[in-house]
């Protein structure tokens, strides 16, 4: 997909990812704007097939670093590949970002471009919205993560902080269509935390997730991750599926056919799931880049006022 880059004359934040005009930011972005006192503040979408080019990468990331009024941005999809194709162009790199190998988010600061992967902030913030307190140590159950990308490597860099203690699960499962990213994954994790079992099961079709699905405990967390229902039609569980009972299962999408939702929905009375959808997850994720990218702090009243404005 190609894109032309043309200088900013305003302050603009750009927002990478596959179908960027159809997310609720766009129409969102401008009212956060004026909240924040972003003055002339704009977003713009910078869309790519997933897996493109180094070549597509880099003529994305120069042309943010070298145009002064482009001010940063927010990577989704892209962020494992962004960050490989493009690491040599960063001149500061965060911690997170360099264990994950990933950029979610681009900004400047002191004449150096930088990248921070945000997702384990914004994935444990979300996961506190709804994940009730020392639920690992009072239940025990199990997580899966459908897909091995970056916001499943996110969480479990989340789930392993030392501040949780005991209050972790003892066993993560990461489930993934294909084998290099599972390897990815094992790599990145590995030793990550001694009370943490991982898992990592290539399942190359929807009915090996099923059975992966059907192995859980009761209590378990199921993640879907992998961009089906968003970037993708369909999901990454068949109808035939069946929960564990007494689960959260998490769609971390907010926009799309939500398949994978719908299909926990089917069986919620009967297996008294939770279900959450990804929407906390949006809140979280831009406001925490866009507070890097502008420069700003955005507190629990401001960040309370924003996701009501983003409602209306």
């Amino acid at each position: 997909m190609s894109n032309v880059y043309e200088p900013a004359t305003t302050p603009t934040m750009y927002f990478i990812g596959v179908t960027t005009g159809q997310s609720s930011i766009m129409k969102i972005f401008p009212r956060w704007a004026e909240k924040l006192k972003l003055r002339n503040a704009v977003i713009k979408g910078i869309d790519f097939t997933p897996h493109s080019s180094a070549k597509e990468y880099r003529e994305a990331v120069m042309f943010i670093k070298n145009d002064p009024f482009s001010m940063g941005a927010l990577v989704t999809t892209h962020k494992i590949d962004l960050f490989n194709t493009c690491k040599d162009l960063f001149e500061y790199i965060d911690p997170y970002a360099e264990k994950l190998g990933e950029v979610s988010s681009i900004s400047k600061s002191g004449g150096k471009l930088c990248a921070h992967a945000k997702d384990p902030i914004s994935s444990g913030l979300a996961l506190e919205h709804f994940v009730p307190q020392n639920y690992w140590t009072n239940y025990d159950g199990d997580v899966l993560l459908l897909g091995a990308g970056g916001s499943s490597l996110a969480m479990c860099v989340y789930f392993a902080q030392k501040k949780f203690g005991d209050n972790v699960p003892k066993k993560i499962i990461i489930a993934n269509r294909s084998v290099p990213r599972l390897e990815s994954a094992k790599a990145i994790l590995d030793g990550i935390h001694p009370n943490i079992h991982f898992e990592y099961i290539h399942n190359p079709t929807p009915g090996d997730n099923d059975r992966t699905l059907a192995s859980l405990k009761p209590h378990s967390l199921i993640v879907n991750a992998t961009g089906l229902g968003k970037d993708g039609p369909g999901s990454p569980l068949t109808d035939n599926c069946v929960f564990p009972e007494d689960s959260l299962v998490w769609e971390i999408n907010y926009r799309g056919d939500l398949l994978f939702k719908r299909q926990a929905e089917a069986q919620a009375k009967e297996k008294r799931l939770y279900i959450e959808d990804g929407w906390i997850y949006f809140i979280h994720g831009w406001t925490q880049v866009i507070a890097e990218v502008f420069h700003i702090d955005i507190g629990r009243d401001l960040l309370d006022a924003l996701s009501d404005i983003a409602k209306l």
